[in-house]
């Protein structure tokens, strides 16, 4: 199977709303069970006017956001805004709601938004491009983090790999259409090696680590929780991470028309984020129990999975010239067919406007 065919299939696989993704889940099926809403959810929904904004009182009554989530530490800010109620409260406080639905993948978000399911998504920068491509009507609206530890190619400890070049003929797992698949496309390039040097297998991050156990593959490329776990308990060790190659943003998302619409909604949404972040500075160990659940690891792991992230809704001129990079190569490289216009695909005004 030659470049152009693997990358293509990238590109069906994350925005196809009937598309297998991972090990043959559909979006639906691969939500978790916590579909939550707000407590003003009921109302709010029941409202048969439409949903007004009013930014002069900072009002955006009856209105409600469609959230996709995605159960990563990458997304640590968020999980602390909505465990410890701060997301909540800032919608209280324009009269919105918002529903939470989660998500195993970027690319199965694109469904759900792709699907008309969700307003709102947060992922890494490769599954945002790849839909911005494909002519969905998004927009960024925030950071959320970045780090180039979160994301790493992992093999078995006694493993006789030694380097990235030795991946060629291998078998490498990693989720199609994430940005698991960017980091291992530029590692095996500055090799002299592509995707087409690899026997490619595209399973969801979640079955990755049986597959490497048990032999199936040779290599997984996957982000955190797992590397942390992984590592920790001696069932796989690092090849490479994106130190000095990637590194590693996680966004917000939002439809655009439905930002125009909710101005204040978008706000309330930054704040919760920045409400978050501000805990993981001051309380590191609160912010760590508040949300280790939520990834299926202790407080003590998850207080050494947050030092590997640097979280910020700020999009600074680092950010978006990484972001830039990541388009420009997945143009080249084939994983998407139409280019992004950055500089109306980025939207600053809602940062800008809580300065």
């Amino acid at each position: 199977m030659n470049l152009k065919r693997i990358l293509s299939l990238a590109l069906a696989a994350s925005l196809s709303v009937l598309a297998l993704a991972g090990c043959g889940e559909t979006a639906a099926t691969n939500s978790e069970s916590r579909n939550k809403t707000s407590t003003t959810t009921a109302s709010a929904a029941n409202n048969d006017t439409a949903a007004t904004s009013d930014e002069s009182t900072g009002s955006s009554s009856g209105a409600e956001l469609r959230i996709a989530a995605q159960p990563y530490p990458l997304y640590t800010p968020i999980y602390v805004a909505y465990e410890e109620g701060y997301l909540q409260e800032e919608f209280d406080k324009i009269g919105a709601a918002y529903t939470w639905q989660e998500f195993k993948s970027g690319p199965l978000v694109n469904e759900a938004v792709a699907a008309g399911e969700a307003d709102l998504g947060f992922m890494a920068d490769l599954p945002a491009i790849i839909a911005k491509s494909s002519g969905q009507p998004i927009e960024i609206i925030s950071n959320v983090a970045y780090g180039e530890k979160g994301l790493a190619v992992l093999i078995k400890p006694d493993s006789d790999i030694t380097s990235v070049a030795d991946l060629k003929g291998k078998k490498v797992a990693y989720a199609t259409g994430s940005y698991a698949q960017h980091l291992l496309a530029v590692l095996l390039d500055n090799e002299g090696l592509s995707l087409d040097d690899v026997e490619s297998v595209n399973l969801a991050a979640g079955d990755q680590p049986a597959a490497l156990a048990s032999g199936e593959v040779d290599a997984i490329v996957i982000w955190e929780q797992y590397i942390s776990q992984l590592t920790s308990d001696g069932t796989a060790k690092v090849l490479a991470d994106g130190t000095g190659v990637k590194r590693g943003n996680m966004i917000t998302y939002i439809l655009s028309d439905y930002a125009d619409e909710n101005p204040e909604v978008v706000k309330a949404w930054i704040r919760a984020l920045n409400r978050g972040n501000e805990l993981l500075q001051s309380d590191p160990d609160a912010a760590a129990e508040a949300v280790a659940e939520d990834f299926g690891v202790d407080k003590d792991l998850m207080r050494k999975i947050i030092n590997n992230f640097t979280y910020s809704t700020e999009l600074t001129d680092d950010d978006i010239a990484e972001i830039t990079a990541v388009k420009d190569f997945s143009l080249e490289a084939g994983i998407i067919t139409e280019d992004v216009d950055i500089s109306s695909f980025i939207n600053t005004e809602y940062l800008d406007s809580l300065d």
